[in-house]
């Protein structure tokens, strides 16, 4: 069964920084495609950035620039790396990995396996 494991969540200030882990068990995160989600309170999930299975990333329009989608292959473990937050960047991150997938992608539907999420806080 594949499992999804964030950490690195917290409460931090505006303009500071987070770095979040995915640890992925029983599935290679350079095989397919995977991404991060978002979900605030009230609000639908929405996807933050995504990787595909050759290493190129998308990512939402709101935070190009200011967060980095990576993978660790001998780790077997995907990173967002975060600057610069802001007060609406507070929300559950979610990774999710898809069983099939050729290029990068933040549409839902696409993600067959999700984590239990972790926390970010940005207080201004």
């Amino acid at each position: 069964q594949v499992q999804l494991v964030e950490s690195g969540g917290g409460s931090v200030q505006s303009g500071g920084s987070l770095r979040l882990s995915c640890a992925a068990s029983r599935y290679t995160v350079s095989s397919n495609c995977m991404a991060w989600f978002r979900q605030a309170p009230g609000k639908e999930r929405e996807g933050v950035a995504g990787i595909g299975p050759y290493g190129r990333t998308t990512y939402a329009d709101t935070v190009k620039g200011r967060f980095t989608i990576t993978q660790d292959n001998a780790k077997n473990t995907l990173y967002l790396q975060m600057i610069s937050l802001k007060p609406e960047d507070t929300a559950t991150y979610y990774c999710a990995a898809a069983r099939s997938c050729f290029r990068a992608t933040m549409t839902t539907a696409t993600y067959n396996y999700w984590g239990q999420g972790t926390q970010v806080t940005v207080s201004s």
